[in-house]
Formats: structure tokens, C-alpha cells, sequence
């Protein structure tokens, strides 16, 4: 019964670190880019969406389609980046604790 109580004990810890890492990733920022640069996304740790940069230089009323395109990459870009550091703070977290695949925090 006492290996309950310090896994109970662990299990609480763990929960108020993931609390201080989720508030801690609202304020991170992270940028993804496409087309050399010319469009960017700006995310935040959640994956709200911050800030689009686009260079005037590649908007063309005649070719809608690449901007929308190079938007799509830039978001992904970022997404991927937002996953990364994600993946970083929960191994803070988790001690390097190797989940089962498919189960992911926060729950």
C-alpha cells in the first residue's frame, strides 16, 4: 500500500508540472516559413494562430492559389515546430517516460 501512495504522490506532481507547461506554452511563440521566407506563421504554443506575415511582392490578384498555398506551408511549418517543443517540454515533465503510442498529454 505504500508504493500506492507514492505513486499517488508522483501522479500529482506530475499533473501540477503539465498545469505550469500548458501555461508556460501560451506564452511561447514560434514561426514557420514558406516560399524562401516571403509568408510566414506565427503560433503560439497552443497552436492559435498569432501573426501572418506576407511580402507584397508575391501577391498577385492573377495567382491566388500559390498564396493560399504558401499560407498552407507556413502553417505547417509552424505546427510542426509548435510539436516539437512540445515534445521537449513533455519530456521535461515526464522524465524522459516513454508513453504507449497514441496516448498523448495533456489528456
Amino acid at each position: 500500500m505504500k508504493n500506492l501512495g507514492q505513486l499517488m504522490k508522483q501522479a500529482q506532481q506530475m499533473q501540477a508540472k503539465m498545469a505550469e507547461m500548458q501555461e508556460k506554452l501560451g506564452t511561447v511563440e514560434v514561426s514557420g516559413a514558406a516560399g524562401g521566407g516571403m509568408v510566414g506563421v506565427t503560433l503560439n504554443g497552443k497552436g492559435e494562430m498569432k501573426k501572418v506575415t506576407i511580402d507584397k511582392s508575391i501577391v498577385d490578384p492573377n495567382d491566388v492559389e500559390m498564396l493560399e498555398d504558401l499560407i498552407v506551408a507556413a502553417h505547417n511549418d509552424a505546427k510542426a515546430k509548435v510539436e516539437a517543443t512540445m515534445q521537449d517540454e513533455m519530456q521535461k515533465v515526464t522524465g524522459g517516460l516513454q508513453l504507449p503510442p497514441g496516448m498523448k498529454f495533456p489528456f
